[in-house]
């Protein structure tokens, strides 16, 4: 199942399977990539409370969210994805302290940032908040701008 919410970085599509948060895309959306989606269904409670949290979320209300999550990937990808999780409302991470903190070199950056890319539920597990080691915003699958938005409206939200 499925819903489309509105926001400050575009629409956001909403993927529930098996009652967990399976993706959220950025528009435009992939025609197709492989996943089953189901059908839209804007009241499924997964859904619905991931809508809540996420329009909390940009309204500056809520720094955590509290949703089941089933992100799809390698081992490794998932302790990136499970790492980017620890990473505080309002702070930001290097590619190299993430790949420290999963126990590996700072030669892991490359990889940490593959897996950073491919992360599927971007906003809930934050992405965002990983930099370069430069501090500059590097890349990001939904976009510097979008990541710059992010970054921003969490710094605004702390004061």
């Amino acid at each position: 199942m499925w819903t489309v919410v509105d926001s400050p970085v575009g629409e956001l599509r909403i993927v529930e399977r098996d009652g967990a948060l399976r993706n959220i895309d950025f528009t435009p959306f992939p025609a197709s990539d492989g996943q089953p989606r189901g059908g839209r269904d804007d009241a499924h409670p997964v859904l619905a409370e991931a809508a809540r949290q996420l329009a909390a979320y940009f309204a500056g209300e809520l720094s955590e969210f509290d949703l089941p999550l089933a992100p799809q990937g390698t081992d490794f990808q998932q302790r990136v994805w499970k790492e980017l999780q620890t990473i505080d409302h309002g702070e930001t991470a290097t590619y190299g302290e993430i790949a420290a903190r999963i126990g590996m070199t700072s030669a892991a950056s490359r990889a940490v940032g593959l897996a950073n890319g491919r992360n599927p539920i971007p906003i809930v597990i934050p992405c965002h908040r990983v930099i370069g080691a430069n501090g500059t915003l590097t890349g990001y699958a939904g976009g510097v701008k979008r990541k710059q938005i992010l970054l921003d409206l969490e710094q605004d939200a702390l004061f």
